[in-house]
């Protein structure tokens, strides 16, 4: 059995949840509950602040998390990053007043600036030479400058509306985060190969995002002109038709080319093309 950690609400709880499920696991979802168990895979679920999970895991707590890489960097937790996740995608950026006039990062010299990752910002201001007054606050950043707390902030942006709503705007792009599953450097093997089982899960669905699964009919004459447009994964599945001439041949595609495929196959003769979607895709 092992132990995962996950946000206990918002968005990343919600995107955990989903990959959770997509792989094939089954659970309660209720936010009352601090712990759950799936009923096919031997994993319990803690559910937690995000902020505390890296420290959860890095104890012992929990065996592996699933967290945004700015907390695991923020609080210097000592555990291992083994798989990036593709969601949760976000960046921590420094911010000010719409109304002033941005010259560079020089321009933080002296100033007081608000943030909830001052050791993020800590490091980015030392390496830059910057010499300014951070102070940490638990929530609300962005409205530190309206109320006078802070002449600039240092904050997630996702969109960037949430600035624009305080009257701020970003100046600096200083670092960018995605969810991660890290894991406790001294779990035994037997939960390792769990995890790397689920890994493997995770990957399957990740593979199939964006992929779509052709079947056509195609004349035997067009197969290496259609293989060299469409080659698939390894190559494409030809199976014979019962028409002399004619064979069905099914691929896998990325999404984003579907559109010129489909034209180019139907130049070539192609016939009833279905287009399925992909629901997992292991190597």
């Amino acid at each position: 059995m092992i132990r995962l950690a996950i946000q206990a609400k918002g968005r990343l709880n919600e995107e955990s949840t989903e990959i959770l499920t997509e792989s094939g696991l089954t659970f309660e979802k209720s936010k009352r509950k601090l712990l759950t168990r799936c009923e096919d895979f031997p994993l319990e679920i803690l559910y937690l602040r995000d902020d505390d999970i890296p420290g959860a895991v890095e104890m012992g707590v929990a065996d592996i998390g699933i967290v945004g890489l700015n907390e695991v960097v923020e609080k210097a937790a000592d555990v291992e990053i083994i798989h990036k996740l593709g969601f949760g995608k976000c960046r921590l950026s420094l911010a000010i007043p719409k109304s002033e006039v941005y010259e560079g990062v020089v321009s933080f010299n002296g100033k007081r600036v608000a943030t909830s990752y001052p050791a993020i910002l800590k490091d980015f201001f030392s390496s830059k030479g910057v010499s300014a007054q951070i102070h940490k606050i638990a929530g609300s950043v962005e409205v530190a400058p309206s109320v006078g707390m802070a002449d600039a902030i240092f904050d997630i942006v996702s969109t960037g509306g949430t600035l624009i709503t305080n009257g701020l705007k970003e100046v600096e792009k200083v670092f960018l985060s995605e969810a991660v599953l890290i894991v406790n450097k001294e779990i035994d093997n037997e939960k390792r190969t769990l995890v790397n089982q689920l890994i493997s899960r995770f990957e399957a669905v990740e593979r199939s995002k964006g992929m779509k699964y052709l079947l056509m009919n195609i004349p035997l004459s067009m197969v290496d002109d259609a293989t060299i447009l469409i080659p698939g994964m390894r190559s494409p599945t030809i199976l014979p038709l019962a028409q002399p001439g004619w064979c069905s041949m099914h691929v896998v595609v990325n999404e984003s080319q579907l559109w010129p495929k489909l034209e180019s196959l139907k130049a070539l003769g192609a016939e009833g093309i279905l287009v399925l979607s992909l629901d997992k895709m292991m190597p």
